[in-house]
């Protein structure tokens, strides 16, 4: 089974720790030519506490380009013609009549399948660690890092739900060798992330006022217990959006956020990423004229004029370097994705945008003059007029439908969306015999 590797894939994280983190050194590893399990959680120190922490962080980075490329590739915000994998322009897409589904052992599915449950070991790994630590912690610092590692391990298994869907996730996987059963529903996943999460929040309201350990950058202004519980609460809104919650809960839990109507649209948490030797660059940068990630021409077409997103995430190819259209496989492009100008760009986890978005939904039927507000909001960051469209619940759904479209473009969300409000259909298909999927399969190794 893929999760009976994790003893395995737990073995190299010190390694992983070293990336870009400063705070973690090789010699803090108990036996650091050949650390186990066992070292961790058996009597771990508050070193290698702050060791497991900072890898849960590090490891949350690793192969998270297969998760967004396969997503966003699925929804139609752009297209892979790069030539590296038939898979991207064939498989992903249900290219050829009667093709029907995805490989259940190909890396498109096991890839991302197998990071996001990395992620929920490495959480699991530091609160069992935590719970037979001789570090001597307060109970406040317990609830620190407890509250922290069920918060990441949430977000983990909200990445692997959104693609099985009404497949199922594994919950429990505390223990490796007696993992808990999938989920019978989407649902149950959804209510099972958001009790996780409520844990959390209990776990980070008695942690007190500092962590004892060290966050990266990626965490500016959400690195204690108190400003990390808002970015918990965020994670929390968003999962009660996709489970269909309560419009008036979910508003009473963005107020618990870091929602912000006034403040910057890139306010939030970030993977973070360099050029030194150690780490890793961000593997969702797109090389000018050589990676050719092409938007799809929806994108450009249903745009407002003036819209500041479009020219911030997208490039013209340049005829001189690259011959126009690129065309492969029967699709073709002549603009490249550049939502990152750097390989050192940050990757967000959760934005204000997004926030504030969630915001402008969750009030459509409650308060309808708050929803245009909030639209605005968005709309008036992008260039954009105030909106001038209709004021029933319909015409401002759509709006922020096509807001989150634009806001969020190739962050994960629109294949979600599409699917939530049963739009599927309306994603465009290119050549004959082309599907859209509604979920990524279960891997063989799983079944």
């Amino acid at each position: 089974m893929i999760f009976n590797k994790f003893k395995m894939m737990f073995l190299s994280m010190a390694a992983l720790c070293m990336l870009c983190f400063t705070a973690c050194e090789l010699d803090e590893v108990p036996n650091p030519n050949g650390p186990t399990l066992e070292s961790f959680i058996d009597g771990a120190s508050l070193d290698d506490l702050k060791l497991l922490a900072t890898g849960l962080e590090s490891v949350m980075r690793r192969d998270m380009e297969f998760h967004y490329w396969t997503v966003s590739i699925i929804a139609r915000e752009y297209y892979d013609l790069r030539g590296t994998d038939p898979r991207y322009t064939g498989e992903l897409l249900g290219a050829g009549a009667g093709a029907g589904s995805l490989d259940n052992n190909g890396f498109l599915t096991t890839r991302a399948f197998a990071r996001h449950y990395k992620i929920a070991r490495n959480a699991d790994n530091l609160i069992i660690a935590t719970e037979n630590s001789r570090a001597g912690l307060s109970d406040a610092e317990k609830n620190g890092i407890y509250g922290y590692a069920k918060t990441i391990k949430a977000y983990g298994l909200l990445s692997e739900a959104i693609r099985q869907y009404e497949n199922g996730i594994r919950l429990d996987t505390r223990d490796p060798d007696n993992l808990g059963p999938f989920t019978s529903s989407y649902q149950e996943s959804l209510d099972g992330i958001l009790a996780l999460l409520t844990e959390a929040e209990g776990n980070l309201t008695n942690a007190g006022g500092e962590f004892v350990f060290t966050l990266s950058s990626g965490f500016t202004g959400f690195n204690t217990p108190g400003t990390f519980l808002e970015f918990n609460r965020a994670l929390y809104a968003r999962v009660m959006l996709y489970a269909g919650k309560s419009k008036a809960d979910i508003v009473g839990q963005l107020n618990k956020s870091f929602l912000d109507l006034d403040g910057s649209m890139n306010t939030g948490v970030y993977h973070t990423f360099s050029t030194q030797g150690n780490d890793i660059r961000n593997p969702l940068f797109n090389t000018p004229n050589v990676t050719l990630y092409t938007v799809h021409p929806t994108f450009l077409s249903s745009a407002e004029a003036g819209d500041q997103r479009v020219s911030n995430k997208t490039t013209p190819l340049d005829p001189n370097e690259v011959t126009l259209p690129v065309v492969l496989d029967g699709l073709s492009g002549d603009t490249q994705v550049t939502i990152y100008d750097s390989p050192t760009a940050p990757v967000g986890i959760i934005r204000n945008e997004e926030l504030i978005l969630i915001y402008a939904e969750a009030n459509i039927g409650l308060n309808n003059a708050e929803a245009i507000k909030a639209i605005n909001k968005v709309r008036s960051a992008a260039g954009l007029p105030a909106y001038s469209g209709g004021s029933d619940d319909a015409s401002l759904l759509n709006e922020v439908i096509k807001q989150r479209r634009y806001s969020l473009f190739g962050e994960g969300h629109r294949w979600v969306d599409m699917r939530r409000f049963n739009r599927l259909d309306q994603i465009p298909l290119d050549r004959a015999g082309d599907e859209v999927f509604v979920s990524f399969p279960r891997p063989v190794l799983e079944n």
